[in-house]
């Protein structure tokens, strides 16, 4: 017995006998022969010859109606794929799930006058519940990237009801090498369905049961969606990491306490649950990263989306997060305290934790953007709207927010953050802040060309005369493009702005301006209903400096 020695090939191989495809129908052609030689030559797959590709299509379909099994037909690179097209079409409004195999050439000779090349990513449209293009991997990330692809394809097909999944494989030549001994051992990704099927959510809440050190992230989450109550059960049982754009009470400066030097290996969790989205944190991404392989992660997703931000995913559950944080804590609450050891490790996070607290409440930032919003958020309450923009705004948001934090922290762009401000501000009567830095106040300026606007929108603009953020990138120092290109050093002020747009100004340039306009911002009361700006006028070396002198107080051991 003898594998194809094309890397995209075995995973694919691998991971079909894992998610339990049993049968596939394969069509001829010298592309696809490295698959064909695989699943032809694995024992746990029986296959079907059929040289009419539109005919093989039904043939697997005829076949996965028969056994309520998802079954695999592969074709060779061209028009072959695009023969199967009826019976996707089918299998889709049938929910039929189908696996589609196709070879494809590799992408650089796509539209190059190359025979049987045409682009053949997407090529069954809407028809697919998932398509995938996997790649050729040539290091670690990227088979990890490979290993991903197969397992999202592979359990869509099962997914909602079930459906197509469209799985292309680009090879390049040469073609015929067959000399590995043994499939590879493939990570699995599982699929559980929170208060569907319980048996399903088995792995996810005894990972989480038998951990002697569990770990829950949580990402951002619409405001309301998650709050702290909902932790009751677990937070004395796992540790629970969140940032201000999560479950409403504030961040938790994990952040701060990563930037340590050497950490105590007590820290390391063997357990992990990721829910909702995205998170500022680059040093919490890349401490999870770093976890053995053996530890497993599970993430919630309320649409099933596999979301391997971690690199060590083992399962998705579907569900509502609160739902699944109810389900944990119920068989949290029957299998009573936790061991010692989890003890240990849940008593060090917090203590390491309010040792961070304090430094963080202790530190007292010179006139920078820091210092503004450490003013501002000493001056709001628990119960207010803020938005921040993205890049060094949200992050020192982050750092001081004691509450909800909204932003548009889906794809992280600058873009829009005023403008989504400003439309809250529409649809209520409270007071709705703003802080962004000077770019993506530029940016967004056409926000406040809207007479609906009024004194309830309150904006602190953090005007340090460029992305001040990119001073903090080693390397970038020595490029001479760096101020006027990367970073768009500028001297523009908005106080023209908003005299053309009727919005009530203000401007600091000092500590004293800052806090009196910070006040005003906050509490001042104006004859003209339209929006406060404050603008703080900072300088972009200063900034960092204090920044990174807040995080070297906790660099020490």
């Amino acid at each position: 017995m003898a594998y194809s020695n094309k890397n995209n090939v075995n995973t694919l191989t691998a991971l079909l006998v894992a998610h339990g495809v049993q049968n596939s129908v394969c069509c001829p052609g010298s592309r696809n022969a490295p698959i064909v030689h695989n699943l032809n030559e694995c024992p746990d797959i029986e296959c079907y010859p059929v040289t009419d590709e539109r005919s093989a299509g039904f043939y697997a379909l005829g076949m996965a109606q028969s056994l309520g099994e998802p079954v695999a037909v592969c074709v060779t690179s061209g028009t072959a794929l695009l023969n199967l097209a009826p019976a996707v079409a089918e299998a889709f409004y049938q929910h039929v799930p189908l696996v589609v195999i196709s070879a494809d050439r590799p992408p650089q000779w796509i539209d190059q006058l190359d025979g049987q090349t045409l682009p053949q990513t997407d090529a069954l449209g809407r028809f697919v519940r998932k398509a995938v293009t996997l790649p050729e991997p040539l290091d670690s990330e990227q088979r990890w990237w490979c290993n991903r692809l197969v397992n999202e394809a592979l359990l869509a097909a099962r997914a909602h009801g079930g459906g197509p999944v469209h799985i292309n494989v680009p090879l390049s030549e040469p073609l015929y090498g067959f000399t590995e001994k043994s499939l590879p051992e493939e990570r699995t990704i599982a699929m559980a369905h929170s208060r569907n099927d319980k048996r399903q959510m088995d792995d996810c809440v005894s990972g989480i049961l038998h951990a002697k050190r569990p770990l829950i992230v949580v990402g951002q989450v619409a405001e309301g969606k998650l709050m702290a109550d909902d932790f009751r059960f677990i937070s004395g049982f796992a540790v629970v990491l969140n940032e201000a754009l999560s479950i409403g009470c504030g961040a938790c400066h994990f952040d701060e306490l990563l930037s340590r030097e050497n950490l105590p290996a007590g820290l390391t969790p063997d357990f992990v649950l990721y829910l909702g989205g995205v998170l500022v944190s680059k040093r919490l991404k890349a401490f999870l990263r770093r976890l053995p392989d053996d530890v497993p992660v599970w993430a919630v997703s309320e649409d099933g989306s596999v979301r391997d931000t971690f690199m060590r995913l083992a399962g998705v559950v579907e569900g509502h997060p609160a739902d699944v944080l109810a389900d944990i804590g119920e068989a949290i609450g029957k299998m009573g305290r936790r061991t010692s050891a989890t003890s240990a490790y849940f008593d060090l996070w917090d203590e390491m934790l309010a040792e961070v607290d304090e430094q963080v409440e202790a530190f007292s930032p010179d006139y920078s953007q820091m210092a503004a919003v450490n003013e501002l958020e000493s001056q709001l309450d628990s119960r207010c709207i803020t938005h921040y923009a993205n890049s060094m705004s949200v992050r020192l948001g982050n750092i001081y927010a004691q509450h909800y934090v909204w932003c548009n922290r889906g794809v992280n762009g600058i873009e829009g953050s005023l403008s989504t401000a400003a439309g809250f501000s529409l649809s209520t009567t409270e007071n709705v802040f703003c802080v962004l830095g000077d770019l993506s106040f530029f940016y967004d300026s056409n926000a406040l060309w809207q007479d609906d606007l009024r004194d309830n929108l309150r904006i602190l603009l953090l005007n340090n005369g460029g992305g001040g953020i990119f001073e903090k990138f080693k390397g970038l120092e020595g490029s001479a493009a760096r101020e006027r290109f990367v970073m768009a050093k500028h001297h523009a002020t908005a106080a023209g702005i908003c005299q053309s747009y009727g919005v009530h100004y203000c401007a600091a340039h000092d500590m004293k301006e800052m806090r009196e306009g910070v006040d005003w911002l906050v509490n001042g009361m104006v004859d003209v209903e339209r929006p406060l700006l404050l603008e703080v006028f900072t300088d972009s070396a200063e900034d960092m400096r204090v920044l990174k002198e807040y995080f070297a107080g906790f660099a020490q051991d």
